[in-house]
């Protein structure tokens, strides 16, 4: 158990200029590739003034967990969140932008290596696990900031069930996909799941099943999916 407390990974990460089937990296056996495919809502209007937009992606969060659900290392996380570099933020540490991950992770700054701009296109990250782990979680937590809708508004209360974090906050809450991960099924290739959402204020870090009032984020992510070099 200790052994798998200690992981240790490399991460690389690089824009695709397509698809995560291009391969661009160099990969040894047993290495696994976590492709983020972009939808088309991976590119969010967020406006900056005189009704000018910038396109932004989203923010996202990539770690690994045990068989049994146990954090165990943070693959990459973006950079804003990572090391609390919010622009204009005045302090607010954004704590509902991924609060799934964060309080799995429970520690903020990041190092570096752990972080990066979002990439505006589909990417890949590698994973080389140097403990020998053979059963594993992937988890990836993405979200937009002020992605409203009717069913999060802009207007919400601070207490009520869709209040995410008000003028800036995230509108409609981070989505989580997992993918269980098996070196000894035989399997090359994983696809993860939605399995739900996070706590829309960021208080909490459960996984909300209910998705109920959840749209444009759903497009957000394409497809995720794993793969055994």
């Amino acid at each position: 158990m200790k052994k798998m407390m200690i992981l240790l990974v490399a991460v690389i990460m690089v824009m695709m200029n397509h698809s995560c089937s291009k391969e661009k990296l160099e990969y040894q056996a047993g290495d696994l590739s976590v492709c983020i495919e972009a939808g088309d809502g991976w590119l969010h209007d967020y406006p900056l003034f005189l009704g000018i937009n910038k396109k932004n992606p989203p923010q996202i969060a990539i770690w690994i967990e045990d068989a049994n659900g146990r954090y165990l290392t943070t693959l990459y996380a973006s950079k804003k969140i990572a090391t609390q570099g919010w622009v204009g933020a005045h302090g607010n540490p954004r704590k509902e932008a991924l609060p799934y991950w964060g309080h799995r992770c429970g520690r903020l700054p990041l190092t570096d290596g752990m972080t990066g701009a979002t990439p505006r296109k589909s990417f890949d990250v590698r994973m080389r696990d140097k403990a020998g782990l053979r059963q594993c979680r992937v988890m990836i937590e993405v979200n937009h900031s002020i992605d409203w809708n009717d069913a999060y508004p802009e207007n919400a209360e601070a207490g009520t069930a869709n209040y995410s974090g008000g003028d800036e906050g995230s509108g409609q809450p981070a989505l989580v996909y997992r993918t269980d991960v098996d070196m000894d099924s035989g399997h090359k290739t994983f696809e993860a799941i939605l399995i739900g959402h996070s706590s829309p204020d960021g208080t909490d870090g459960e996984i909300h099943h209910d998705m109920d009032g959840i749209t444009s984020a759903l497009t957000i992510v394409k497809r995720i999916t794993i793969r055994v070099k």
